[in-house]
């Protein structure tokens, strides 16, 4: 520390002692209070380390191993979802686990929460639209793709039950969702036909516009303009 800076340390304390007695009494009470409180902060303390040290063992030890031996198992269900064999990709072959069986035997991992996504698309393309509903509502993705075309295909699901307000809200969260120029022109698109079937026709004609403003090179961007004009002619 300087010369110059402590010296003006000191005029400051001279100028306001009671301010440094403040300061110096506070410190004195911290100083009591650690020792007055020693063991419970000690066992404080240790039980964070303990916490700390447990998870990552847990991690480490038990649920990165769990998660491979998931992903292995899955094998087979993957193979049979991009086969379109939806019933055995789900319920599994007799030899090899089933989406379904990938979740309850290894819930708490990435595996597991993915099998929900690939569930909840088995029982949409098999026509069980609640089951749909309920796995992909249990997806967890950070991934921009994969996540949001889980939320788009709850809005198909509640078009095929006829709840078209539920459908579109699910689809503007699609498009609005990690915003990019495929899935989010798509869902908006989707969404604005929706609320034209409902005559909500200021809401369509704001997400066609958005289509045309933001996605213009998208494959909805560049065919928009036919919809916006015809939704005008409707309004009229």
């Amino acid at each position: 520390m300087s010369e110059k800076t402590i010296a003006v340390m000191n005029k400051k304390i001279e100028e306001n002692p009671t301010a440094f007695h403040s300061v110096e009494n506070a410190l004195s009470r911290t100083e009591q209070y650690i020792e007055e409180n020693q063991k419970s902060l000690s066992i404080i303390v240790l039980a964070i380390v303990v916490i700390v040290g447990g998870y990552l063992g847990y991690k480490k030890l038990y649920l990165e191993p769990k998660n491979r031996e998931a992903q292995t198992d899955m094998f087979m269900a993957e193979q049979y979802f991009e086969q379109d064999s939806f019933k055995l990709a789900l319920n599994g072959d007799g030899q090899n686990f089933g989406f379904l069986e990938i979740i309850d035997e290894y819930s708490v991992t990435k595996a597991a929460n993915l099998a929900h996504y690939y569930a909840g698309i088995c029982y949409l393309r098999m026509g069980a639209y609640e089951d749909a509903i309920e796995h992909l509502e249990k997806f967890d993705a950070e991934d921009i793709m994969v996540g949001t075309i889980a939320l788009g295909a709850i809005g198909d699901c509640y078009m095929e039950l006829d709840d078209k307000e539920e459908a579109v809200s699910f689809y503007l969260k699609a498009g609005a969702r990690k915003k990019n120029s495929f899935t989010s022109p798509l869902y908006l698109k989707k969404a604005g036909m929706v609320m034209e079937d409902l005559q909500q026709y200021d809401k369509a004609l704001k997400a066609y516009e958005t289509i045309k403003k933001n996605y213009p090179e998208s494959e909805e961007g560049k065919q928009i303009e036919k919809y916006i004009a015809a939704l005008k002619i409707k309004m009229k």
